[in-house]
């Protein structure tokens, strides 16, 4: 049996996140070194999931993925992890059925979302907000 590595990125606000997907492998999953398992809170582990849920138990359980993620807040960062994910299992499948349920059922798991915080300007706290003048 051949070893493979598959490696795919996702980035998500300025959060950005790498997937190592190893085959063959345990069925672990690896955030930073942490197991997913104890990932809190349970919004962001269910979110880091969902693209697990489309795959085969026996596939899912042949393969260990390892992701490095650093940048943005933690929704952001689980969000990129995510897209890493679905992106290397497409990748390590070459199947385009699963690409095709992860688009219909969001498209940001495969196509990345461009929105990103508005720079701040000058003479003001935040994006658009400035300080008012007063001439009397």
């Amino acid at each position: 049996m051949k070893s493979q590595v598959i490696i795919a990125t996702g980035k998500r606000k300025c959060a950005i996140a790498r997937a190592y997907l190893k085959y063959p492998g345990k069925g672990r999953v690896r955030i930073n070194g942490k197991p997913l398992e104890i990932i809190e809170p349970w919004i962001v582990r269910n979110t880091i999931e969902e693209p697990l849920l489309f795959i085969s138990d026996e596939l899912r359980n042949s393969i260990d993925i390892d992701l490095n993620v650093k940048g943005g807040g933690f929704m952001g960062q689980a969000q990129a992890i995510r897209m890493a994910i679905a992106r290397a299992l497409v990748e390590f499948t070459k199947s385009e059925e699963l690409k095709k349920a992860y688009l219909s059922y969001n498209k940001t798991m495969i196509s990345g979302d461009p929105r990103t915080i508005e720079p701040k300007k000058p003479r003001g706290t935040k994006a658009r907000a400035k300080r008012q003048k007063s001439y009397r």
